[in-house]
């Protein structure tokens, strides 16, 4: 279960960063940065086994 919710979680991140409004030109590269930073954190607990 938590499995499903991650994995929506880091696929609205991605969706969500991508540039494809006119409003999010301007943002640059902190929301792919910030998908960036989540993805490196949930990898990292996947190696050490917290999640």
């Amino acid at each position: 279960m938590l499995w499903l919710i991650l994995l929506i979680v880091v696929i609205l991140i991605l969706l969500g960063s991508l540039p494809l409004w006119p409003y999010s030109g301007g943002w640059g590269y902190y929301p792919s940065g910030g998908a960036g930073t989540v993805l490196v954190i949930l990898i990292v607990q996947l190696l050490v086994g917290v999640i």
